[in-house]
């Protein structure tokens, strides 16, 4: 297949240090996927908010992916940037706002993730409406579904086209939905509509078990890799840290030692985008090379890690795998 413009840059220009890594490990990384291997990505930090869906939703179309691990932040963030779009507000001189301004920011319903702020009314809102008409369905049904599936209810429904700011192509979650994707959401409770849905059952008018839980979401990644990690394997490509990569690369060592499952492969790719500095037990600054000790990669498992922003890295990283 012909390269297109970015990747031609990227064979010209990036020929040393992270940037000769990116290379590497897109290149690895396609590799794995022609020998027939799966590949999960694992989402930290607030990357739907930097709008990486514009490159993630044609990875997740054109197969490049099998599977995502995120947070609930990551989950939700992504739906509010298709429909609140317009009204996000983008503060490039974040660095040297004072107290009464960040409070002046709150006092008109902005949200700020870095430089970019987050409209409440427009966003968590406008979603928040219809969500609970789907948890309180799955109440009244008896049913209980993961986090994810509930978006992807919420998605694949329509009820949220007619305020779509956003061409729906470049939402990674309308992607996802429509392949129903699977997707691992550890700590989901730890999100925005995590707070809602507990303030919901504070208030009596949902039930806390009509979402599956953590240790649910376990158990079926448990199933999942023993079915799909035959033949290449199943790769990790990590973004960030935190526990959208900490929770599921586990699901290995939990396989071979707690289930004494020893037939169980290692995870077959690694390479981590991660600007945390290696430190005194930081995961997300943790080298590669230790997570052999804990029996998630073996020896031969190739490995990279590109310390750089991930918001400039995994764009590029798409778009080389892509051909772009």
């Amino acid at each position: 297949m012909a390269k297109g413009p970015i990747s031609t840059f990227i064979e010209k220009h990036y020929l040393h240090f992270n940037s000769a890594t990116l290379v590497d490990a897109s290149k690895a990384y396609s590799e794995h996927l022609k020998k027939n291997g799966k590949m999960m990505v694992t989402l930290a930090g607030a990357m739907s908010t930097a709008e990486l869906g514009i490159s993630l939703a044609e990875m997740i179309r054109k197969d490049k992916i099998q599977i995502i691990s995120c947070t609930g932040a990551n989950l939700e963030e992504d739906i509010m940037n298709l429909v609140a779009h317009d009204h996000y507000k983008r503060v490039p001189h974040y660095r040297q706002l004072s107290p009464k301004e960040e409070w002046d920011l709150l006092e008109h319903g902005f949200n700020r993730v870095t430089d970019t702020c987050i409209p409440e009314e427009e966003a968590f809102r406008r979603i928040q409406s219809h969500i609970h008409k789907i948890w309180k369905k799955a109440l009244d049904g008896g049913k209980r579904y993961f986090p994810h599936e509930y978006m992807y209810q919420l998605l694949l429904s329509g009820a949220m086209k007619k305020h779509y700011q956003i061409n729906p192509k470049n939402s990674w979650m309308m992607a996802a939905a429509e392949k129903n994707l699977p997707i691992i959401v550890p700590g989901w409770e730890d999100s925005t509509m995590g707070n809602i849905f507990a303030s919901y059952c504070i208030k009596g008018e949902l039930q806390p078990g009509i979402v599956k839980s953590g240790i649910e979401y376990m158990m079926w990644l448990a199933n999942w890799y023993t079915a799909s990690s035959k033949g290449k394997g199943i790769g990790f490509y990590q973004i960030g840290g935190g526990i959208a990569g900490d929770f599921p690369i586990c699901v290995v060592p939990m396989l071979s030692q707690d289930l004494e499952r020893t037939d169980t492969p290692f995870w077959s790719y690694f390479c981590q985008i991660s600007d945390s500095t290696t430190s005194y037990g930081s995961y997300s600054g943790a080298v590669p090379n230790e997570k052999i000790t804990w029996g998630k990669l073996s020896d031969k498992t190739p490995r990279f890690i590109i310390e750089s922003d991930a918001t400039i890295v995994a764009p590029l990283m798409f778009a080389y795998i892509l051909g772009w």
